[in-house]
């Protein structure tokens, strides 16, 4: 039986995890935050149903169905209830082409994909951590709050050793971490990782009852003129258009999303935030009276930028470390986006069955 540690218990690491479970391998966890899932995360309550994290993965995958299928909740998936969206010039909106929102926002999909859209689950992007997760227990030993130190090679293979003090030995290693914690832990094996280029996000959601909006909301939401992004401001999805099931009747949800100062980032608490996507939004629908809830998320530094030096630098390493038993995944070095890392970590997952 062989021993495999997963580094990183985002959504690659969860699927090299349940892969080489299901294949038979013991395999170990370990996760430096609270929960597993990453950037996947869903909060539902009273009847809303908010994304923290990703929102959803290019409509033409076929990574993630696939898996889906593995995990028995193909049936769930969902696609975007419209694909109409609008761009803010900084006096009105105007309805953009297909596509147009999505390449102006510089999302990292191929030129193929533009104007295709986005699919989710029924419950939400964390649907699918959380069935992995599931599929696990009692298959993989979870360490979750647990950030290793180091990783050394020992006689007939690898030695972690955790922050406290616990140490884990496995005949392979997956890194499903971002590229700067991959280069902290291989050394010299890593260096070309070292300053990989990341974003940070903030996300405010905002629920209003529907008649608190004057917009029809007949889109999917509306991008900012580069001009035009106060404080930030970049773009905001309607939601409850875009997706079925988001919110109880006679309520709707926008997500307002910024690219913050490092400063707003640190400083700002949730309600400096969700005064600032109100007024934002103010500036471009007619809004009568304040949001009723809000759910604010940060990503500080947790966006991975994919261009090629960087897949040239992953190149390089992935040389260095060709036939060690370290190996890695996820979107921090096979390209950005929830399918890019469902076909690295289930390629990641193979590649250890054939050590």
């Amino acid at each position: 039986m062989r021993r495999v540690a997963v580094i990183g218990g985002g959504l690659a690491g969860c699927i090299v995890a349940f892969r080489r479970a299901m294949a038979g391998d013991q395999v170990t966890l370990v996760e430096a935050a609270p929960r597993v899932g990453g950037q996947l995360w869903t909060e539902r309550a009273s009847g809303f149903v908010v994304e923290l994290g990703a929102e959803g993965f290019i409509a033409r995958s076929e990574a993630v169905p696939g898996l889906a299928s593995a995990l028995g909740i193909a049936g769930d998936l969902v696609g975007q209830e419209t694909h109409r969206s609008f761009g803010f010039d900084g006096v009105a909106l105007r309805e953009l082409a297909p596509g147009e929102a999505a390449e102006f926002l510089g999302f990292q999909v191929p030129r193929d994909e533009l104007g295709k859209g986005i699919r989710t689950f029924r419950l939400g992007m964390a649907q699918l951590t959380e069935t992995l997760a599931l599929a696990i227990a009692g298959r993989v030993e979870v360490r979750s709050s647990a950030a290793v130190a180091s990783l050394a090679p020992v006689a007939g293979g690898f030695r972690l050793a955790l922050a406290g003090g616990a140490e884990i030995d496995a005949d392979a290693v997956v890194l499903a971490t971002h590229a700067a914690g991959a280069a902290a832990l291989l050394g010299e094996a890593g260096w070309a990782l070292r300053g990989a280029e990341t974003l940070s996000s903030v996300t405010v959601s905002l629920a209003y009852p529907r008649a608190a909006i004057e917009h029809p909301l007949d889109g999917t939401g509306f991008v900012v003129a580069a001009g035009h992004q106060a404080h930030g401001f970049r773009a905001c999805t309607f939601t409850t258009s875009k997706f079925a099931e988001r919110a109880p009747a006679g309520h709707v949800t926008l997500r307002l999303f910024f690219r913050p100062d490092p400063a707003d980032l640190e400083q700002m608490g949730d309600d400096a935030w969700t005064a600032r996507a109100e007024a934002s939004l103010a500036r471009v629908l007619r809004v009568h009276g304040p949001s009723e809830r809000a759910w604010v998320s940060r990503w500080s530094s947790a966006l991975p930028v994919s261009t090629p030096a960087h897949a040239a630098r992953v190149r390089e390493v992935e040389q260095a470390l060709a036939g060690s038993g370290v190996l890695l995944a996820g979107s921090a070095f096979h390209g950005s986006g929830i399918d890019a890392a469902v076909r690295s970590a289930e390629a990641a997952a193979e590649r250890v069955g054939a050590l």
